[in-house]
């Protein structure tokens, strides 16, 4: 084969991502196996780690060696382009372990497939499970010494203060509804764009998640808060004309009335961190462990 080339193609249709490819037939057979049974967010990020690795270690999968995972991970402990600072957690202006971590499960995940298809010319993972040790009686032994150490942080918690501040510096009743959902309830950001009109229960003060992370479904009990801005929202600006079930739907421009995207969520996150509120949070991946539950 050519020199691999990764390139990341999506196809969505109706706002659903359907298929990832990356220009390799083992790749993406590969991602068609992952798609079968994981969630599109897992899919896109598997991809991207493979397209990342592929990247960084320009060679056919049957060529990769144990050298070439250690070069990837010195590459991605190398200091980023810009990076004047170290991060607090790990001492490092690198990749976080974390994600480091994590794409090393994406590349491991890959061999592993290959060596079960037997057809790649794929005899072994090139990903270790760890660092080599002797154990007792002399006999070698990788546990307790991890390829990569992720350090084990708290979440910070968020005075009661903090959170009124970063509320008042949005805009919309809309968008208060969306992160007193993150907010008061802990949802994510995929479980408070994903919410349908008929998950909204008031009565019982709760949230039905229909497809929460790794596809799990559960009820949610929330602050009254909450079902008092939505009830604001959907009086004063959700248009009118808007045909979805979809509670969180675009306000202005050519997609008025069709749901919010991730990426608008964010923008509105990042406008309201950047209106002269200090100490606003991140709330992009997750709201859960960043704010203490306010009733």
């Amino acid at each position: 084969m050519s020199v691999m080339v990764p390139c990341l193609m999506k196809t969505v249709s109706g706002g659903q991502v359907r298929s990832v490819v990356l220009g390799h037939p083992l790749l993406d057979d590969y991602l068609e196996f992952v798609a079968a049974r994981a969630r599109p967010n897992t899919l896109i990020a598997v991809a991207y780690d493979l397209k990342v690795f592929f990247t960084v270690i320009v060679k056919q999968p049957a060529d990769i060696t144990t050298a070439d995972v250690l070069t990837f991970i010195k590459a991605q402990r190398a200091p980023r382009r810009g990076a004047g600072v170290l991060r607090l957690e790990d001492g490092e202006a690198g990749l976080s372990a974390r994600t480091i971590k994590r794409r090393l499960a994406s590349v491991s995940g890959l061999f592993g497939y290959l060596i079960a298809r037997a057809d790649a010319g794929v005899n072994a993972n090139p990903v270790p499970r760890g660092l080599a040790t002797r154990g007792r009686r002399g006999r070698a032994g990788v546990r307790g010494v991890p390829l990569i150490r992720a350090p084990r942080t708290l979440p910070r918690v968020l005075e009661p203060a903090e959170a009124d501040a970063f509320v008042a510096a949005l805009r919309t009743q809309r968008d208060r509804a969306m992160v007193a959902a993150m907010l008061l309830g802990g949802l994510r950001r995929c479980e408070v764009l994903g919410l349908r009109l008929p998950d909204l229960r008031p009565g019982e003060r709760r949230v039905f998640v229909a497809d929460g992370k790794g596809g799990r479904q559960r009820i949610v009990p929330i602050s009254a808060r909450f079902f008092s801005a939505v009830a604001a929202y959907y009086d004063t600006e959700r248009p009118r004309t808007s045909s979805t079930e979809t509670v969180f739907v675009v306000l202005k421009g050519s997609r008025r009335g069709q749901p919010l995207s991730a990426a608008g969520l964010d923008e509105i996150i990042e406008g309201a961190r950047t209106t002269g509120r200090a100490g606003a949070p991140d709330l992009s991946p997750t709201a859960a462990h960043l704010f203490h539950p306010v009733a």
